[in-house]
C-alpha cells in the first residue's frame, strides 16, 4: 500500500482512531486509579491499622508470661522510640530526604514536578520524589514486591502517603521512618545500623556519624563506610553541607566536622546466633496465616512456653550430650500434665533452624519406659501394687522362636510385689504380668493414653520394642499425674497482626481414659522408681518433693530415657545417636538421661512447686504391708511399709510368722487376694543371658532379640 493511500485511510477514519485512543487511555486510566485507590487490589490499611502498625523485627514469639521468647524471622533491626534518637540523626535524614517534611501532608509536588521533568529529559529514572511519609508507606504497608520503581507503587504511595499523614503526627512518622529504612549490610532501622557500623546505641553516637547513617538511604552498598571509606566520607560531607543549608548546624561546624575522620567498629553487629526449637515449632502454623503480614504489621504469636524453662531445657540437652560423647543427639519435651501445654522444646543439639526436630519426628524405642503402661494395665485388670510376681528367667516362644528377656547381669529378685518389679524395672516380672493380662490389652492401653504410632501385640512390646516419638512417650503418661484424663500438645495459643486475631487456639478438650484411682497407684508405684528404685539419681542429685518417673533403655544400649512428673509438670528427655549404636556397655537411662530431667528441674522448675503432693482420690485406701509376702502387716513381719489400694482390693489376712511353714503362707496368699493364681504368675523354667540396661534396669527386646 503507497504512503498517499495511508495517509488518506488514516484521514478518513480520523475521528474513530482517536476516539479508540481515548477509550484506551480511558480504560488505562480508571485501571492506573483503582489500583491506586485499592492499594493494589489488596485493600488499604485502615486509620486504625496505620496507627496500630510497629515495624517488624521478624515477628514476635512470646511465651505464656508475655515475654520475648525470639522472633519467627529474624530481622536486623531494634525498633526504638523517637526520644531515643538524636536530634541530630533526624535532621540529617530530613536534610537529604525530605527537605520539606514538615510542610507537606504526604506529597511533596514541588519535587514531583521537578523530578518528572528530570526524568523525562533523561528519558529514565534519574531523580527520586519520594518523601519520607511515602517511604514509610512503601515500607509498612506496600513491601518492595511490585519492584524497586514500579509504577504501580509510586501510585499507592501516593495513595497512601496523605492517609498516613492523616492517621499520624509528623513525629510518629518520623520515628516509623527512622525505624524502618534498610541502611546496609542488612541492617533496617538507625539503633541496628548504629550498632552495627559503630558499635554503640544511635543515643551515644555523634554529629559525624549521624550524617555517616544518613549518607546510606540512597545507596547503602555504594556508601557502605567499611567497604567503601572514601565514598562513605564524601558522601557524609554532602549531608553535612544539607544540612547546614537547611539551618539545622551551622556552616563552621559543618566544616569542622567533614575533616573528621571516618570510623566504625571492627567487627559488625548481629542477631544472637541459633534459633530455639521452641519457636521452629510454630513456625509452619503462622507462615500459613501472614502471607499479607506487610499490611498489617507486626505479627506476634502467644504460646504456652515458658522462657526460663526453655532455656533451662536447651542447656540440659546440650551439656548432657557433650557429657555422653561426641555426635550424641538429644530430645525432651515439657508439659503442663494438667493441660498439655507445652512448656519446653527441644528437638536436637545445636542449630535449630531448618533442623529435623526429634521431639516431634524421631521414632525410638522407649526400652523400659514403656513399662507403666504395662503396669497400668495390670491394675486395670484387677491387680494391686501388692501382687506378688516371681522375678525368676522366664522362656517364651514368639513368632516361631524361643524368647528368653533377661534382667540386668543375670540378677533375679525371686517372688517381688509388682511396685518392686516396676521400681526395679525388671524384665522376667514385667513379661509375666503383661503375658497374664494379655499383650493386647497393654497396646489398648497405651493407645488409650496417648500413643499414636503403630503398636504391635508381641510379646516383647512389654520391655518397649514398639517405636514412638519422645512427644507421645511423654504425652502418655500425663493421665498418671492428672488424675486419668488424655490431654493433647499445644503450644500456640493466638497468632495476632495490626491487632487483629488472625487464629486462636480451639479450646481445649480432655477425654477420661484412666480411672483416677489407677492413675493414682501407678503415680504411686512410679514414685518408687525415683524413691528406691532406677531412677534413684534424681535424689542423689538434691531434687526434693513428690517426682515420679520412668528410666528407659533399650537394646545395646542405644537409647535413654527418663519420663519424670511433679503434680504441675512433665517432662521426658532422649539421647541416642541418630543411627542406632550403642552409647556404651553401661548406658542407662538413670546413669545418662536422669541427670538431664534432675538439672532441668532444679533450674526451671524446683522453686515454682509448691509442695503440694497427688491428692488421693476417693475409692483408695492405705494399708501396712509386709511387702514380701503383699499380706497385713503385724508384728511378726520383719519390715512393713505403706501400700495403697483401690477400696475392696486391699488384704485382709495378716502375715504369719516367718519361719518354716512360709511357702505355704506364701502360697496361700497368691489364690486368696485378686482372683491371681500361681499357675499364672508363677515360675517358669527356662534361662538364657539377654541384654542388660541398668541396675534393676533391662532394655527392650527389638527384632533382634
Amino acid at each position: 500500500m503507497q504512503f498517499s493511500t495511508v495517509v488518506s485511510v488514516l484521514k478518513t477514519h480520523r475521528r474513530r482512531i482517536l476516539l479508540g485512543f481515548a477509550a484506551l487511555f480511558s480504560v488505562l486510566f480508571g485501571f492506573a486509579f483503582l489500583y491506586s485507590y485499592s492499594c493494589g487490589f489488596h485493600g488499604c490499611p485502615s486509620l486504625a491499622q496505620i496507627r496500630a502498625f510497629r515495624p517488624s523485627e521478624g515477628g514476635r514469639v512470646l511465651d505464656r508470661d508475655g515475654e520475648l521468647l525470639g522472633h519467627l524471622h529474624p530481622v536486623r533491626r531494634l525498633t526504638v522510640p523517637i526520644d531515643r534518637i538524636p536530634p541530630a540523626v533526624r535532621s540529617a535524614f530530613i536534610a537529604v530526604e525530605d527537605r520539606r517534611f514538615y510542610h507537606h501532608d504526604g506529597i511533596d509536588w514541588r519535587s514531583v514536578g521537578r523530578a518528572t521533568w528530570r526524568n523525562m529529559e533523561a528519558l529514565g529514572v534519574r531523580e527520586g520524589s519520594s518523601t519520607l511519609t511515602m517511604q514509610v508507606a512503601r515500607g509498612a504497608f506496600i513491601g518492595e514486591s511490585n519492584g524497586e520503581h514500579s509504577f504501580g507503587r509510586k501510585l499507592i504511595e501516593l495513595r497512601l502517603a496523605p492517609r498516613i499523614e492523616k492517621a499520624l503526627t509528623k513525629k510518629q512518622i518520623l520515628e516509623l521512618y527512622l525505624n524502618l529504612i534498610y541502611l546496609g549490610d542488612g541492617t533496617y532501622g538507625v539503633e541496628a545500623a548504629s550498632r552495627h557500623y559503630f558499635g554503640k546505641s544511635v543515643s551515644r553516637i555523634s554529629l559525624a556519624e549521624a550524617a555517616t547513617l544518613a549518607a546510606l538511604p540512597r545507596a547503602p552498598s555504594v556508601y557502605d563506610p567499611r567497604e567503601h571509606p572514601e565514598r562513605a566520607r564524601e558522601r557524609r560531607n554532602l549531608v553535612l553541607s544539607l544540612m547546614a543549608r537547611e539551618g539545622f548546624i551551622s556552616r563552621a561546624v559543618a566544616k569542622s566536622t567533614s575533616e573528621q575522620r571516618l570510623r566504625v567498629s571492627a567487627a559488625g553487629w548481629d542477631l544472637p546466633p541459633g534459633s530455639s526449637y521452641a519457636v521452629e515449632a510454630v513456625r509452619g502454623l503462622v507462615d500459613s496465616l501472614t502471607r499479607r503480614q506487610h499490611l498489617y504489621g507486626e505479627v506476634t504469636v502467644r504460646t504456652t512456653f515458658d522462657r526460663r524453662a526453655q532455656r533451662a531445657a536447651e542447656q540440659a540437652v546440650t551439656d548432657r550430650a557433650a557429657a555422653i560423647g561426641s555426635g550424641v543427639q538429644g530430645a525432651m519435651i515439657a508439659l503442663d500434665p494438667a493441660t498439655g501445654d507445652v512448656l519446653a522444646l527441644v528437638g536436637g543439639v545445636g542449630r535449630a533452624t531448618g533442623s529435623f526436630d526429634r521431639a516431634w519426628l524421631a521414632h525410638r524405642q522407649p526400652g523400659s519406659a514403656f513399662k507403666p503402661f504395662v503396669y497400668a494395665a495390670a491394675l486395670e485388670s484387677g491387680l494391686t501394687p501388692a501382687t506378688l510376681v516371681d522375678d525368676v528367667p522366664v522362656e517364651l516362644a514368639d513368632a516361631g522362636r524361643t524368647w528368653q528377656p533377661a534382667n540386668y547381669g543375670g540378677n533375679y529378685a525371686g517372688t517381688i510385689t509388682l511396685r518392686t518389679a516396676l521400681a526395679r524395672s525388671a524384665n522376667a516380672a514385667t513379661v509375666r504380668v503383661s503375658e497374664h493380662i494379655g499383650v493386647a490389652r497393654v497396646a489398648a492401653m497405651a493407645h488409650r493414653m496417648g500413643i499414636t504410632s503403630p503398636i504391635h501385640a508381641v510379646p516383647s512390646l512389654a520391655l518397649g520394642s514398639t517405636e514412638v516419638t519422645p512427644v507421645e512417650l511423654v504425652t502418655a503418661y500425663a493421665p498418671f499425674a492428672n488424675g486419668g484424663w488424655r490431654v493433647e500438645p499445644q503450644f500456640v495459643l493466638s497468632v495476632e497482626a495490626g491487632g487483629h486475631t488472625l487464629w486462636q487456639a480451639p479450646a481445649r478438650v480432655r477425654t477420661r481414659v484412666l480411672d483416677p484411682v489407677n492413675a493414682f497407684l501407678v503415680t504411686s508405684m512410679l514414685r518408687s522408681v525415683v524413691d528406691e528404685g532406677t531412677g534413684s539419681i534424681i535424689r542423689n542429685l538434691g531434687v526434693e518433693g513428690p517426682v515420679a518417673g520412668k528410666t528407659g533403655t533399650t537394646n545395646g544400649g542405644a537409647d535413654v530415657w527418663f519420663v519424670g512428673y511433679t503434680p504441675t509438670m512433665l517432662a521426658g528427655f532422649w539421647f541416642g545417636f541418630d543411627t542406632p549404636r550403642t552409647l556404651g556397655g553401661r548406658a542407662s537411662g538413670g546413669g545418662l538421661a536422669a541427670p538431664a530431667w534432675a538439672s532441668f528441674y532444679r533450674r526451671a522448675w524446683q522453686d515454682r512447686d509448691n509442695g503440694d503432693d497427688w491428692p488421693s482420690p476417693s475409692g483408695v485406701v492405705e494399708v501396712e504391708i509386709d511387702p514380701e509376702t503383699g499380706l497385713l502387716a503385724n508384728e511378726y513381719c520383719p519390715t512393713h511399709r505403706s501400700e495403697w489400694f483401690k477400696a475392696g482390693t486391699e488384704p485382709t489376712e495378716e502375715c504369719h510368722e516367718h519361719g518354716g511353714g512360709f511357702n505355704e503362707v506364701v502360697d496361700h496368699f497368691r489364690h486368696a487376694i485378686s482372683g491371681v493364681v500361681h499357675a499364672i504368675l508363677g515360675h517358669h523354667d527356662g534361662g538364657g543371658d539377654g541384654e542388660g540396661g541398668e541396675d534393676g534396669e533391662d532394655n527392650s527386646s527389638s527384632a533382634d532379640r
